[in-house]
């Protein structure tokens, strides 16, 4: 999940510096916004997947097998 982040945050910071060198108005954002950003998909990403497995900790296995 991380290597994704860090993946994508990389890319598009490369992408936007190539953008920069090609176009006149465009500006890069320093590594602060791009961190902070990868920082929130990382929470979120996290928050997200922790929910369900709380839900799912509650769950007593043997009453769950015999409803199927």
């Amino acid at each position: 999940m991380f290597a994704g982040i860090l993946a994508g945050a990389a890319g598009g910071y490369a992408f936007a510096r190539i953008a920069a060198s090609h176009l006149e108005n465009v500006r890069v954002p320093g590594a602060l916004p791009i961190l902070a950003a990868a920082a929130v998909l990382a929470v979120a990403a996290v928050v997200g997947s922790l929910v369900p497995a709380a839900r799912a900790a509650h769950v007593d296995v043997l009453q769950a097998l015999r409803s199927e």
